[in-house]
């Protein structure tokens, strides 16, 4: 179905429903309406040298780049894989997202529950969005070089130790140094070092990363 097409259920500020809208719509008017956002946590694993994590001191985020032809925040880092949930979905059916942007086939079950957390941009002098975010996060050990990003929505794939994502928060990341893939010639994933700044990061609130963070050590604990 072209995202042109796509029918949001729609909702007043107090989540109740109102109806439902085309997506040019929702953002046009700024009605409230849900994303399913799932943040992937690379653990920290002791193990020998062969072992791919045994280097990882600390969790890392995984931090997907947008593609330059999104509708909004085109061309930034965001959260692992979100997307939106259209007209009678449950928030279950939200783990096709991690299957079409990534190629991960996961049981809802498996995704541990941050919260639904209230959140307003503006993107534009004629556009807002405005969502119920359904936020969790998974604990997902895969390399890096075996997802399979969705070529039309997801052009990188960078893994970020939580102590950055903090100070990102907390809006006093200078720049930081992160590794990734991306796809080469052949739409094979590479692996990359890149460096990036705040600017280059969709904006959350601190108290939205607060939600992601605080769960994460929940995990560790």
């Amino acid at each position: 179905m072209s995202k042109e097409l796509e029918q949001f259920d729609i909702f007043d500020a107090r989540m109740n429903p109102i109806g439902t809208a085309p997506r040019p719509e929702v953002h046009k008017q700024g009605y409230w309406h849900q994303t399913f956002q799932c943040w992937i946590v690379m653990m920290p694993v002791p193990g020998d040298s062969a072992n791919i994590r045994q280097t990882v001191t600390e969790p890392e985020l995984l931090f997907q780049m947008r593609h330059p032809g999104k509708d909004t925040f085109p061309s930034l880092l965001d959260i692992s894989c979100a997307g939106h949930l259209l007209a009678g979905e449950r928030v279950e059916e939200g783990v096709r997202e991690l299957a079409e942007e990534l190629g991960v086939e996961i049981a809802f079950e498996r995704l541990r529950p941050c919260g639904v957390f209230q959140e307003e941009q503006r993107i534009s002098p004629v556009l807002i969005d405005r969502e119920f975010c359904h936020v969790f996060v998974l604990p997902y050990d895969q390399p890096l070089e075996q997802y399979k990003l969705q070529e039309d929505e997801v052009t990188g794939l960078y893994r970020i130790p939580l102590s950055d994502v903090r100070e990102l928060a907390q809006g006093r990341l200078g720049t930081i140094t992160a590794d990734g893939v991306e796809p080469d010639e052949r739409q094979r994933l590479a692996p990359v070092q890149r460096q990036f700044t705040q600017g280059d990061f969709v904006p959350h609130s601190a108290a939205y990363y607060d939600l992601v963070l605080n769960t994460i050590e929940q995990i560790m604990s």
